[in-house]
């Protein structure tokens, strides 16, 4: 089976050059095979070639480093979007927050779920699931709670895990992510 940098380097030598679907692709690859030095150097060069990137490279990038740990690379990374021009959307939120919320940084989480109307990115239901699961694997409980009833009064419902969560929490006092 070819790598996909070998399938990178036979698009380039037989005078086909890649659009940003294809380098999207590439890098999503990449990320899944845990290939991030790879990934990182192919993002550079679609930087580099002059290609518009989308928030579609971003968000797969940011996905891809979060997945291999490397957190301060992945929270460069976001900020760069609005150097670049670019919103995030619902799933770069999404990835952000998940990360942030696994590392102990519920606080810092919920800052950014605050922050996404102002690009034009109001929460939908499974950014609000992905926050209160943080918050409750992080034992803010009252927060928790809270958002669930700010979630609920705008007619989205909590997701099974989320539901699950609470259930636990009612019935044993715990949370079955301690």
């Amino acid at each position: 089976m070819l790598s996909h940098t070998t399938l990178l380097c036979m698009m380039l030598a037989s005078g086909k050059v890649p659009d940003l679907v294809t380098y999207s692709i590439l890098l999503d690859g990449l990320c899944k095979s845990d290939e991030l030095e790879v990934a990182l150097k192919v993002f550079q060069e679609m930087r580099n070639s002059g290609l518009q990137l989308d928030i579609i490279s971003y968000s797969i990038l940011i996905d891809g480093l979060w997945k291999a740990m490397h957190i301060e690379v992945a929270k460069e990374l976001f900020l760069l979007l609005s150097v670049s021009d670019l919103k995030p959307n619902f799933y770069t939120y999404c990835t952000m927050i998940n990360g942030l919320c696994k590392e102990g940084l519920p606080d810092e989480a919920y800052q950014l779920f605050k922050r996404m109307g102002d690009d034009d990115c109001l929460p939908n239901s499974c950014c609000y699931n992905v926050m209160i699961q943080g918050f409750l694997r992080n034992k803010y409980t009252s927060k928790a709670t809270e958002l669930l009833t700010e979630m609920v009064g705008k007619g989205f419902s909590a997701g099974l895990c989320t539901a699950t969560l609470f259930l636990d929490l009612v019935l044993y006092g715990k949370s079955i992510l301690s």
